[in-house]
């Protein structure tokens, strides 16, 4: 008969640790959208993606969601920003060579006049940054992405947000 290891020992903390590899890892996007003051939507042209983008990208291993969406706003378009809320949570199915994923959209609010002007790309993973009317801005989104962001603008009006599976709204 073998005894389970003592709560507080190395073996409990072995133990632990051999169950935390086994559990299954997920990708994890935080995205945020940004209007300017006539409502328009922020995208941003990544120069490894054919389609246009929501501003965000990708966490990093232990680190939040709205923690990367800072990190990514700070390094590719030198934004300080104060997130407003969640708009939706996406469990997006595995699609070609990528596992599933959770994608995250916060709301960024409205920038002003200012802080629009002085938007640009800041390193090398961005080619253009734009704002487009809502509709416009859809349709330069690849399909994924283009039903999340429906859902997400669908939030500001409704003021709850969704959890979303592939873009669609089960709840």
């Amino acid at each position: 008969m073998t005894t389970r290891p003592q709560p507080g020992t190395d073996e409990w903390n072995a133990y632990l640790a051999e169950g935390n590899a086994k559990q299954a890892r997920k990708r994890v996007s935080a995205d945020v959208l940004f209007r300017d003051e006539a409502g328009r939507v922020l995208l941003v042209k990544p120069t490894y993606k054919e389609a246009w983008d929501l501003p965000g990208g990708m966490a990093e291993a232990n680190e939040s969601p709205q923690d990367a969406a800072r990190r990514e706003l700070r390094e590719e378009l030198g934004m300080t920003v104060h997130l407003r809320g969640l708009l939706c949570v996406d469990w997006v199915a595995p699609h070609g060579p990528w596992d599933d994923q959770i994608a995250f959209i916060f709301d960024g609010g409205t920038l002003t006049p200012d802080e629009s002007a002085d938007l640009y790309p800041r390193d090398h993973e961005l080619s253009a940054c734009e704002f487009f009317t809502p509709d416009t801005a859809l349709n330069q989104l690849p399909p994924r992405t283009r039903r999340r962001t429906a859902q997400a603008l669908r939030v500001l009006a409704e003021r709850h947000p969704f959890y979303l599976e592939n873009g669609e709204s089960i709840l």
